[in-house]
């Protein structure tokens, strides 16, 4: 039934409501068309917030629209109400050069942000095809990629953190820029959610350093499958080219039709590779693909000498959408994802599957990442050639979630793949993420009819087994589940730890100590797609020294032997080389979690891109276990670096020490730490009450070019002495932390304290010093974290230690979080001293599956 839309309570030209107007508001880039009953033009997110509040009141289905360049119907109407267009919220509210962090607009162009950031040396890496027009809500609602998302991945790790209109009309802050709060990563559920959660109007996006110099090259191939095994060799070998872009023969005859781009037509496909990094490293990368490509069967070399060859090289790759236009009236883009050595075979039963049904299909990849976009051109008049072409798409569906992939990699799925997610989801999974529909949207207002299918399957679950005993060492999700279940039913608190046995923890000890002992080893590795999955009780130590002989590893760090994969994600643990691979959550691709209401579900997929459904991995990253168990966890890998080297410059004032690091980290491309550590000694120095260390690690001549460069501008800054030194940042992280949490001896009261990068330097000057026996710091420049170790006299000193750094935390919009205590404030002070901006929303989804809240009752920090 229409509405009536409160055209009283705005300016005139902001609420449209004329027919002829509302003609360009019925589809996005899909084939989905319905009438909205208005569009509304806001010019900021109190007018959001206005609107939304009305919604509620009366009922009123809203749709968030960025500039409709949406390819899977996500901002079309489909049940009436209003049209959200965000486009007049297009500003860059705020640059952070420092901190490598951008405050936008949801309506922001993402192009014009690249544009505007690159003036200062800085990258927003996610690039859509549609990036010319698309905004930043737009991109942010489907998690888009693009071609770069190999090595750089997609729009969920630029995310730092995003303003919302919730949908009852109240404004919540989910992340920022500062890393790491302890709260559940709500802004992961977000991103992707294409405005079924909330109606995003800002965001703070992560920058990082414009690579210098790039490089590319096109070479030929008999087939696709010949290209995918090139493409596999090139990853074995430990390099990551930034790009990776293939065309098969049909893709290319169709786009020579149309321009002449001077695509190799005679071969089976054709590979676009591009590296990029310091100049000084570009002709050795491109030189080393090449020969590998040329090993594996690649001929027809061609490596761009300009830009205007470079130029010509991507012409024609840029061209695929406008030739294809040509073929028929309209064409349908599939979107699908699997594992990059799949993609040969993928394709090949792809071909036949169209060929059945009589249509035709040119194909266009994203190697790198295993991202398919088969092209079906068809008459959009003719509706017996667009159901056979509906039928054949079903099929490449019923493919892909075969092998593990996905229904959609980077384009959404809206209106048009909804119905498909059971071929991807058990009934349990899709019930997972329609708890959380529930939880942001119990009125069901948000973007309605999209993302989940209108039935969900049947829900399974275990049959409830009360652990006999306090101690619960489950072997497998099912057998978790059935226990978690028969706590639930009997009330029995439970506390999830790595130790076979319960630790000395007293007055932190629940009525069930479940131990994931039992659930270690690898599972699953794949070293040609780059990922591994291991059960949650394996340690990090053995991992790595599992994937070590292949030349790999997973860039996650722990100062702790026995740290399991499962505690270090759960608990959200980073080191300092989050700067150059990122944080568990971009490192986690998939996780199996047996839940406390006897469901067992597996978030996510092998694969770096995957958009369908909510993204339910990233909530349970930094959970601390309390809203389920995690039986295993699939970790994207990364091949060894090449070159690691540290420099070191001592220091006697703090203030200058951050002056020199803030001058290190304008170079910061390929550093992995760059650390001002208390009382640090160097083998070489002269003892100093600080030391600057920069770490940096990839390959050799990107490492040299670096550290020469930050060298340079330490010693302008001011550093007198800068030598090389075998101390890495990582290890010197390690010792830090090991130091203060003692296994064997009373702990230290451990904090982690974070704050704006930027903002680091004010807050470290009002901190209470440290010196000698009674504790030092170490400060993360690069994440705007510090860790301080402090030996109190007694409770009362640690108390006002612990609430001084919070307060200056705070101050700052920040966080001071205890990770150890000593046993005498161990049970008198909040571990976490946080109160989320949206801890009404965890509370609800903590409530929905955790319903007796038997989970981690009580949180013990890292343990």
């Amino acid at each position: 039934m229409p509405i009536s839309p409160p055209t009283n309570l705005f300016p005139p030209g902001q609420l449209l409501t004329d027919p002829v107007e509302l003609i360009a508001y019925e589809a996005d880039a899909g084939f989905e068309r319905a009438t909205p009953d208005a569009v509304f033009l806001p010019e900021s997110a109190a007018d959001v917030s206005r609107l939304v509040n009305w919604a509620a009141a009366n009922g009123t289905p809203l749709i968030a629209r960025g500039a409709g360049t949406g390819l899977a119907g996500g901002a079309v109407a489909a049940h009436g109400g209003i049209v959200v267009a965000l486009a007049r919220m297009n500003r860059i509210l705020e640059l952070d050069a420092r901190g490598r962090t951008a405050l936008v607009e949801a309506g922001a162009v993402n192009l014009e942000v690249d544009a505007a950031v690159k003036k200062v040396g800085l990258y927003y890496p996610p690039d859509p095809s549609s990036g010319r027009s698309a905004a930043i809500g737009g991109n942010l609602g489907t998690n888009a990629g693009g071609p770069h998302c190999f090595k750089y991945g997609v729009t969920t790790n630029y995310i730092m953190g995003v303003e919302a209109v919730l949908a009852d009309g109240s404004m919540v802050q989910l992340g920022g820029p500062v890393v790491d709060a302890p709260e559940y990563d709500l802004r992961g559920l977000v991103v992707g959610s294409e405005g079924t959660l909330a109606i995003v109007t800002k965001a703070t996006l992560r920058l990082i350093a414009n690579p210098p110099g790039v490089k590319t090259m096109m070479v030929s191939f008999d087939s696709v499958e010949q290209a995918g095994q090139a493409v596999s060799a090139v990853i074995a070998a430990g390099l990551a080219p930034a790009t990776l872009e293939l065309m098969d023969k049909r893709g290319m005859e169709v786009i020579e039709e149309f321009v002449s781009a001077g695509l190799p037509v005679d071969a089976g496909a054709a590979l676009i590779v591009e590296v990029d990094g310091y100049p000084e490293s570009l002709d050795a990368q491109i030189e080393e693909i090449a020969d590998l490509l040329a090993d594996n069967g690649g001929y027809d070399i061609r490596i761009a000498q300009s830009e205007e060859e470079r130029e010509q090289i991507w012409y024609g790759r840029k061209s695929a959408a406008g030739a294809l236009a040509r073929l028929a009236t309209g064409y349908y883009l599939t979107d699908v994802t699997v594992r990059r050595s799949l993609l040969g075979q993928v394709l090949h039963e792809v071909t036949a599957i169209c060929n059945r049904f009589g249509v035709e299909t040119a194909s266009f990849f994203h190697a790198g990442d295993g991202n398919l976009h088969p092209l079906i051109p068809f008459d959009v008049n003719d509706p017996e050639q667009k159901e056979l072409v509906h039928q054949a798409a079903q099929e490449i569906f019923e493919l892909c979630t075969s092998l593990d992939g996905t229904i959609t990699g980077e384009h959404g799925v809206g209106l048009e793949k909804r119905n498909y997610l059971p071929l991807m989801f058990s009934g349990a999974e899709l019930a997972a993420m329609d708890d959380v529909k529930d939880v942001f949207d119990p009125q069901k207002l948000l973007n309605p009819g999209k993302m989940l299918p209108d039935a969900l399957p049947p829900v399974e679950r275990a049959r409830p087994i009360l652990p006999r005993g306090a101690v619960f060492a489950p072997a497998d999700a099912d057998a978790a589940a059935a226990g978690l279940l028969g706590c639930t039913v009997g009330r029995r608190t439970v506390t999830i730890g790595g130790a076979p046995e319960p630790p000395a923890w007293p007055e932190h000890r629940a009525d069930i100590w479940l131990s994931t002992a039992n659930l270690g080893g690898v599972e699953t590795f794949a070293p040609e797609d780059l990922y591994v999955t291991a059960g949650a009780g394996m340690t990090l130590a053995d991992l790595q020294a599992f994937l070590a002989p292949h030349g790999l590893h997973v860039p996650l760090d722990s100062p702790w032997t026995d740290a399991t994969l499962g505690g270090l994600i759960a608990a959200n643990v980073n080191a300092p080389l989050r700067m150059r691979y990122g944080a568990a959550r971009d490192v986690t691709l998939s996780v199996t979690v047996a839940m406390a209401d006897g469901r067992v579900i597996r978030a996510g997929r092998p694969l770096v891109k995957n958009v369908a459904g909510y993204d339910l991995t990233k909530v349970f990253v930094g959970s601390r276990g309390e809203l389920g168990l995690l039986t295993d966890v699939t970790l994207k890998l990364n091949p060894l670096p090449r070159a690691r080297r540290t420099l070191a410059a001592p220091v006697n004032d703090l203030a200058a020490g951050l002056a020199w690091a803030e001058a290190a980290l304008h170079h910061a491309l390929v550093a992995s730490a760059v650390l001002l550590v208390q009382d640090q000694p160097v083998p070489g120095l002269v003892h100093t009450p600080y030391t600057l260390l920069y770490t940096a690690e990839g390959m050799p001549e990107d490492v040299d070019a670096e550290l020469n460069a930050v060298a340079a501008s330490m010693r302008r800054a001011g550093a007198s002495l800068v030598i090389e030194t075998d101390l890495d940042g990582g290890g010197v992280w390690r010792e830090f932390l090991a130091r203060a949490w003692r296994r064997d001896a009373e702990p230290d009261l451990l904090a982690r304290m974070g704050v704006p990068a930027k903002d680091l330097g004010a807050v470290m000057a009002g901190l209470p010093a440290l010196a000698g026996q009674h504790g030092r710091y170490l400060m993360d420049c690069a994440s705007g974290l510090v860790y301080a170790s402090h030996r109190p006299a007694d409770a009362d000193e640690g108390r006002l230690w612990l609430l001084s750094l919070r307060e200056a935390a705070a101050a700052r919009g920040g966080y001071a979080l205890a990770l150890t205590l000593p046993r005498d404030l161990a049970g008198q002070v909040d571990p976490l001293g946080y109160e989320p901006s949206a801890a009404a929303i965890m509370g609800r989804l903590k409530r929905r599956w955790d319903p007796a809240g038997i989970l981690n009752p009580i949180d013990h920090g890292l343990g």
